[in-house]
């Protein structure tokens, strides 16, 4: 990120680079980083609109900080000294003299899509698909060589691609076999998916071989149209996923499948299959492919979403000792559960762990490398169930916790998913307590989506709003008429009054929702906290969040989330917030490589059978683990030392 010497000089005017845009520009000197930001319409957060008030816009000054004014009262307020030594301003305060680089960090980011799609994009080790096409032209029978028909295709396939003896025609095929071959002038393209022909086209049609890889999710669907022939993703296309009002979430559509029995079980694989179809039939409209030209479709799903799936009666997994019904990864005749592709296309349902962890989390494992990782790792795939990985290549451990409905806004007085007008950002000035909030798409507000129900309590507690224990602290209704007394004379605090809303009624926080989210929280801090004990016993030596390299989040409403709050409130270990990567849907990313390469598919086998899941609910040490973790960030405060000395600075505790 070195400056030329071209953009260090030009008097009364300083060159401003912004990475990973790349884009610069001149500005006169004691321009905000902000507004030069804006003028050149990079994606940068801020609530306050350059106030210093939200302290949201933090950048990274790679190059040039000698030329930046000193550190303002607004940025000691909100930029952790970790993060000053760092190099890290608030973009709305920093003003260069002389020319500086700038790194935009992924958390000071804004634009993101509600349907998450996109993920960590991770090349295979070989593009390898199971399907391929191959071309070849025939000798027409003679007298002096009748062989038959089959023979004639395989000898041809064998001697001029080398395929294996062993290769086999689907026995679909052979009905016109003979009427295919002489209308196509014995010039014609066989479809192979591993030794199996299951289709002869005419002519030469080997450059179109498509294949469809798919995150089914609780909540949402994501899809993906491939090039099997050059690997590369063609379109996207998401939905919700249409079994929500058959259950909210697995448990219920479990209760679902068991209460009307076989209806119940066939009408939830329909309705998630008719949703893959939609998708199916979008993508392919867009990039002008026929559905029968999609010979393979890759799946991945939590463990009940793969028995909602494939049909399979899921009653045990609910069950303890939650049992899943089938580990390995499963291949079936697309067509046999409905969905629209090539009518002898073969759809594989990646393997699981164990019945709550799902083959979504073995393409976690698969496409974050950790099992060939020399240094410790940990992934957390938030949603319903946060289901949290651990270690490297020595050995990987695996939990799960449920975390999801709060974050998802069940059991939030005013939670909601994210949609349109969910409030997603939320800062308190920890001096005035005047408020900043984002809604989706800028609209009036209607209630808190998962990202905002992680902003409210950590700027709740740098406000002094609540506690360390999450308790309301009654003194501060002196301070703002924002804190009151709602039903029965439970402390409540407005996070929106009723004229800002789109709703007739103020947009509130109460006692209830905050200990809904403590206990989220600490549910997936606890799962996080016992591995690292479970892993250390293992290696039989301690292991800290010091030996911790990475941390990767996944999942989508992992990708909107702010880092700093995250970890503010306690709900991952207190690390450098440069080990943090989010990497989005990377089930679908897991999803696509097992699609387009043999060895990624068996790899991803490898992966169920070698990471060691670890019951939390038989823990000894799970009750006192969360007990703690419960407290904001944690009953010990020197697990979290940054964030004891922000609230430190900041009056909030001695």
């Amino acid at each position: 990120m070195t400056l030329r010497r071209e953009e260090v000089e030009r008097p009364g005017q300083v060159r401003i680079v912004f990475f990973p845009y790349g884009k610069r520009e001149w500005f006169r000197r004691g321009v905000s980083l902000f507004d030069a930001a804006k003028a050149l319409g990079i994606d940068l957060s801020s609530l306050c609109g350059g106030e210093g008030t939200c302290g949201k816009c933090k950048v990274k000054i790679e190059e040039g900080m000698e030329g930046l004014n000193p550190l303002t009262e607004q940025e000691l307020k909100h930029v952790t000294e970790g993060e000053i030594k760092a190099g890290y301003r608030l973009a709305c305060q920093a003003m260069p003299t002389t020319a500086v680089s700038v790194y935009v960090p992924e958390r000071s980011r804004i634009g993101k899509q509600r349907l998450q799609t996109a993920g960590l994009e991770v090349q295979v080790k070989q593009l390898d698909p199971f399907v391929k096409k191959y071309f070849v032209k025939l000798p027409k029978p003679t007298l002096h060589d009748s062989r038959s028909d089959e023979d004639r295709l395989l000898d041809a396939l064998n001697s001029g691609y080398g395929l294996p003896t062993d290769l086999d025609l689907d026995f679909e095929i052979c009905a016109d076999l003979a009427s295919r071959l002489r209308d196509a002038d014995w010039a014609v393209t066989a479809v192979v998916w591993k030794n199996k022909i299951i289709d002869i086209e005419p002519g030469n049609t080997s450059h179109r071989c498509f294949g469809f890889a798919a995150d089914v999710g609780t909540t949402k669907l994501a899809g993906f149209l491939m090039d099997l022939n050059t690997g590369k993703i063609l379109t996207v296309a998401a939905r919700m996923n249409p079994q929500i009002p058959l259950g909210e979430e697995v448990i219920s559509r479990i209760s679902h499948q068991m209460m009307e029995s076989q209806k119940g079980i066939k009408e939830l694989q329909t309705v998630v299959v008719s949703g893959i179809n939609e998708m199916i039939e979008e993508c392919c409209e867009e990039a002008n492919v026929e559905k029968n030209e999609i010979y393979e479709l890759c799946f991945v799903g939590n463990t009940a979403m793969q028995l909602c799936f494939l049909g399979i009666y899921g009653r045990f997994v609910a069950l303890a000792p939650y049992p899943p019904v089938l580990r390995r990864g499963v291949n079936i005749r697309a067509s046999s559960i409905g969905l629209t592709s090539h009518p002898r296309a073969n759809a594989y349902h990646a393997p699981v762990i164990s019945g709550f962890v799902g083959a979504d989390n073995v393409a976690v494992i698969l496409a974050t490398r950790m099992l060939e990782s020399d240094e410790i790792c940990m992934a957390l795939d938030i949603g319903t169930n946060t289901e949290i990985d651990f270690g490297n290549k020595d050995l990987v451990l695996v939990d799960s916790c449920a975390s999801g409905p709060a974050f998802e806004g069940m059991q939030i007085k005013h939670g909601m998913r994210a949609a349109t007008g969910a409030i997603e950002r939320v800062s308190i000035d920890p001096e005035s307590l005047e408020i900043n909030y984002r809604t989706i798409e800028d609209k009036p507000p209607v209630g808190l989506c998962g990202s905002a129900l992680v902003d409210v309590p950590a700027e709740l507690l740098k406000a002094g709003l609540i506690d360390l224990t999450g308790r309301f602290v009654p003194e501060m209704s002196k301070e703002t008429d924002r804190l009151r007394r709602g039903l029965k004379g439970i402390l409540e605090f407005v996070l929106v009054p009723q004229p800002e809303t789109a709703t007739d009624t103020d947009i509130i926080i109460t006692q209830g929702d905050i200990r809904e989210l403590q206990k989220a929280k600490a549910a997936v801090r606890t799962g996080a906290e016992i591995l690292m004990k479970r892993l250390g016993e293992e290696k039989k030596e301690a292991v800290t969040e010091d030996d911790i390299s990475k941390l990767f989040i996944a999942g989508a409403f992992g990708n909107y989330i702010d880092p700093e709050n995250a970890r503010t409130i306690g709900m991952y270990p207190e690390l450098p917030l440069d080990k943090v990567e989010f990497v989005g849907n990377i089930a679908g990313t897991g999803s696509r490589m097992c699609l387009i390469s043999k060895e990624e598919r068996e790899y991803a086998e490898k992966i169920s059978t070698t990471v060691k899941y670890h019951e939390l609910a038989t823990d000894k040490d799970f009750q006192k683990e969360y007990i703690d973790a419960l407290y904001f960030p944690h009953r010990n405060l020197d697990r979290y030392p940054d964030t004891a000395n922000l609230l430190r600075k900041l009056g909030r505790i001695k």
